[in-house]
């Protein structure tokens, strides 16, 4: 299958199955392997809107807002998202979420808004 028609495949997806946060993922995934980043950064917010718990959601939605120069952003759903990974035991994702904001804090002086 090519690329164009996976892509087309997972939207039309998304468009039967709103609520299905893996679907949601799986755009992202495949939106941003395509350089659209603000259709990956809409479907992993939507995955997480869906699934406050979805760990790897939060780390491609913050990779998403970096490729979008919207570090400050970025820096609060790493954040959060390592937190999320903190709570579910997802050590992995924990540790590349602060990883990402460690250098966010140290090459653009970007710290993560106080949220949830």
């Amino acid at each position: 299958m090519e690329d164009r028609d996976r892509l087309e495949k997972l939207r039309e997806l998304v468009r039967d199955d709103p609520e299905d946060s893996l679907a949601r993922f799986l755009l992202g995934r495949e939106a941003a392997g395509h350089g659209l980043d603000d259709e990956a950064r809409e479907a992993f917010a939507a995955a997480v809107e869906i699934d406050p718990h979805y760990a790897a959601a939060y780390r491609h939605w913050g990779n998403a807002l970096e490729a979008l120069g919207r570090y400050e952003e970025a820096a609060s759903v790493y954040a959060r998202g390592a937190r999320v990974a903190e709570r579910s035991g997802d050590l992995q994702a924990g540790k590349e979420m602060t990883a990402f904001l460690r250098r966010l804090e140290r090459d653009r002086g970007v710290r993560p808004e106080e949220s949830s």
